[in-house]
């Protein structure tokens, strides 16, 4: 298997077999994640190489592949009939493939469509992997997400219209203390939104400043402050409070003060039980703010 630049992939693919099928991200101005700021371009590998990988693969794991993920930042954005090809492959390789999964951000979907997301579902992909950090146009803007709340609400929809998977991630702490209860309930409601279309997976990341990035410059010269556990947690409490359902909620992440996991609605009051316990807490029982390397 060949891989090319920094490779990530989200906890619940942990057990997915990476076959690589674009390298970094074609966004890749978030001021907040320095996952690809030193390159490489975004690029997309040859059906080729992609291919011949899946067959090396499929000669060394064959039938034990259950779980198929497709680095790098935003694999959704590699030309449709191109990724409909390398999902079809893999089923065919992999007999007891059960799903295949990706990374993508809002433009992609767009740009795909209803009708191009479900062509890409019928050819075999699954679910896909979405930054959606915050719903707030003005934190946004201010972090060059580079779309607005409308999009992101759209894209939702298409997503799961077209039959696929979605998996949400929200990026608590992102707008500061000063904006922090505008930022929970803006993203609160996208989400609301989103989910009309039909049950997603929600899971929940605390901001942490990263080596390489605008906000840690910004942190450094005082012009960006992060929040406490305790403003976190209250973001978390707006969310569990308003968030309709039905859907899945994580918060499963070294950056998280707090672990969480429940299907809402069902489990609301449980999760605003498990948030007020952890609300009575001194700041000294929570991890402490550092600087993140990876």
């Amino acid at each position: 298997m060949r891989y090319v630049g920094p490779i990530y992939r989200p906890p619940s693919e942990a057990d997915s077999l990476l076959t690589q099928a674009t390298l970094g991200c074609p966004h890749n101005k978030c001021t907040f994640c320095m996952t690809y700021k030193k390159g490489p371009r975004f690029a997309v590998r040859s059906l080729a190489e992609i291919e011949e990988d899946l067959a090396r693969a499929a000669q060394e794991l064959g039938p034990t592949v259950k779980s198929l993920f497709l680095p790098a930042g935003n694999s959704l954005a590699m030309p449709t009939g191109d990724l409909a090809e390398i999902c079809q492959e893999a089923h065919r390789l992999f007999p007891a493939l059960e799903r295949i999964t990706t990374y993508a951000n809002v433009q992609s979907i767009l740009a795909k469509g209803v009708a191009g997301l479900s062509r890409l579902r019928e050819a075999g992909l699954s679910r896909l992997h979405v930054g959606l950090e915050s719903g707030h146009d003005p934190i946004l803007l201010k972090v060059k997400k580079g779309v607005t709340s409308e999009q992101q609400a759209r894209a939702g929809r298409f997503a799961l219209e077209a039959g696929l998977e979605l998996c949400l991630y929200v990026l608590l702490g992102l707008a500061g203390p000063e904006d922090s209860a505008a930022h929970a309930e803006a993203t609160t409601s996208v989400v609301n939104r989103i989910n009309r279309a039909g049950p997603l997976t929600v899971r929940l990341r605390t901001l942490l400043p990263k080596i390489n990035t605008l906000l840690l410059h910004q942190i450094n010269k005082g012009r960006f402050s992060l929040c406490t556990p305790h403003e976190v947690l209250a973001e978390t409490k707006v969310l569990v409070q308003g968030l309709n359902g039905p859907l899945e909620m994580f918060s499963d992440h070294y950056t998280n003060h707090l672990n969480l996991a429940g299907r809402l609605p069902a489990a609301r009051e449980r999760l605003l039980a498990e948030i007020e316990a952890a609300s009575r807490l001194s700041t000294s029982a929570f991890r402490q703010d550092f600087v993140g390397t990876q």
